[in-house]
This record gives structure tokens, C-alpha cells and sequence, in this order.
């Protein structure tokens, strides 16, 4: 079984400004969805984002596929965020349980992507979201994460969302615009590592490679904080056609049919009642 927890973002793990600003603009743009609402985080990993967006959230969900992720959060949180190890294809929850769920980085990692899907509109109540948020496979310095089994581009995500029955805005972040010389030189130099096959495959292994082409890095802190680095703006996207100018994607997904025909009858009495 892979361990995700060698390639998870965690505190103290030292990235770039850049690397910095998509986390934190990730969960910058979540908590707006998040007041007074009942949420769920599938992928939470060590929670660095939990205590942001439990600040006024109704109830909050951290869930993880990986133990050890599990019991540094649970380390951290105590008894503030209620934390449950689950697979993100079958969820331990009963039918229309939350209002939110947010899987950010880690779509690519499940083998059955459209199971997840399913399993966010059953518990999904009828005016629900789901936030989805992952690298562009199109952007030219794309690096795919050990154990991951599918990429999508902004036209694969609408198909795999549209054929899930939900309706479904994409977004995009960090456009890439004309660069420096030395940006253009650490560019050449990521893409020719990443064509090679040598980037480190660890959060702690490429650390050696950014210092020498970015320079200086920030230290991870257990929770996210308040304008700890800039959020930058999301684009609407036209699914239509490729869009390699933008590093990360973002989905904002609605149940868009009635979900009669995929609750589970008998949920209510198995699953976790949070």
C-alpha cells in the first residue's frame, strides 16, 4: 500500500513562496463556502488546513486514507475537529450528511474517481458542493506524484463531473506569464529533470532542488493562518478547449439531478453518524 505521508504537504516541510500561495489560496477560496455550513475534507492529511476552515463552519470532518497522517492532525487538533481514517471511494457516512466536501491534491491519487463521485452526492444534502482542486496536466511544467493514477485537463474534469450528473464551474490558478531570464532557466531546468525522471519523489527530497533553483523557502506551520502568504485569483475557464497557461485547477461541482437512485438504502443504520 503506498504511503502517502511521503508526499503530502506537513508542517516543517520547507517550499517555495509559490508552492506556499497555492496552499494557502486553496483553502482561502474554501472558507468562504464554509459559514455555517456542515463540511467534510477527504484527503485532509496531517489537517493543516482544518483549523481555517472550522473557524465558521457549523461542523467539520477531517478524513484521511493514511493513519500516521491521521494521528499527527489528531495529535494537533485533540478533540476540536472530529478526524475518521476512510476510503474516499466508499464513505462511512450517512445519506445527505453534509452541505460541503473538499478534496484538494488528491483526485489523482483515487483508482476509481467516479466511485468518489457517487459517494459525494449521496452524502452531499440537495444544495450541496463539492470542491475539487488539482495541478493542470496540460501546464508545460507538469510533474505528475508518485502513486498517482490519472491527471485530468480542464476539459477531462468537466466530462468526469458532467457524466457524475453534476453541474460544474472550472477555475484556474497561477496563469503562467512571459518570464524572467532566470525564471525561464529554472523552467528549462524543472522540465528537463522531470523528462529524466530525477526529481526527488519525497516533500522532504525536493527540497534540495528547490533552494538551488528558487532560492529561499518557508517553513509549513500546523495550521493555516490568515494571510500567511497571497491568495491569488481564480479565472473561469471555458472546458472547450486546452488551457496550459494555467498551473492549478479548480472545480466548483453541484449535484445537478435528483440522487434517489444512488442513496444507499441501508446507510442509516451503518454509517457514522457525525
Amino acid at each position: 500500500m503506498p504511503d502517502y505521508s511521503s508526499v503530502t504537504e506537513a508542517p516543517g516541510v520547507r517550499v517555495t513562496p509559490e508552492a506556499a500561495s497555492m496552499l494557502y489560496t486553496r483553502y482561502a477560496f474554501a472558507v468562504g463556502f464554509c459559514h455555517g455550513k456542515e463540511v467534510l475534507e477527504v484527503g485532509c492529511g496531517c489537517g493543516m488546513g482544518l483549523g481555517y476552515l472550522g473557524q465558521n463552519a457549523r461542523r467539520l470532518v477531517g478524513g484521511d486514507f493514511t493513519e500516521s497522517l491521521l494521528r499527527r492532525a489528531r495529535s494537533h487538533y485533540g478533540g476540536r475537529v472530529l478526524l475518521v481514517r476512510l476510503d474516499a471511494q466508499a464513505l462511512p457516512f450517512r445519506n445527505e450528511s453534509f452541505d460541503i466536501v473538499i478534496l484538494f491534491e488528491a483526485i489523482y491519487y483515487l483508482p476509481r474517481p467516479k466511485d468518489f463521485l457517487t459517494e459525494c452526492k449521496r452524502i452531499l444534502r440537495p444544495d450541496g458542493v463539492l470542491l475539487i482542486c488539482l495541478p493542470n496536466r496540460e501546464w508545460e511544467g507538469f510533474n505528475p506524484s508518485p502513486w498517482s493514477t490519472q491527471y485530468f485537463s480542464a476539459r477531462e474534469l468537466q466530462a468526469l463531473l458532467s457524466n457524475c450528473s453534476f453541474a460544474v464551474d472550472l477555475l484556474g490558478a497561477f496563469r503562467t506569464y512571459p518570464r524572467t531570464l532566470q525564471q525561464k532557466i529554472s523552467a528549462a531546468a524543472r522540465k528537463t529533470a522531470v523528462r529524466l525522471r530525477v526529481i526527488p519523489k519525497t516533500m522532504r527530497g525536493k527540497e534540495f532542488l528547490k533552494r538551488l533553483f528558487y532560492g529561499q523557502l518557508a517553513e509549513l506551520t500546523e495550521e493555516i493562518e490568515e494571510g500567511m502568504a497571497p491568495a491569488q485569483p481564480l479565472i473561469p475557464l471555458s472546458p472547450n478547449g486546452p488551457t496550459p497557461e494555467f498551473k492549478i485547477l479548480y472545480a466548483l461541482a453541484r449535484p445537478r439531478s435528483p440522487r434517489s437512485a444512488i442513496l444507499k438504502p441501508g446507510s442509516q443504520s451503518t454509517a457514522i453518524s457525525t
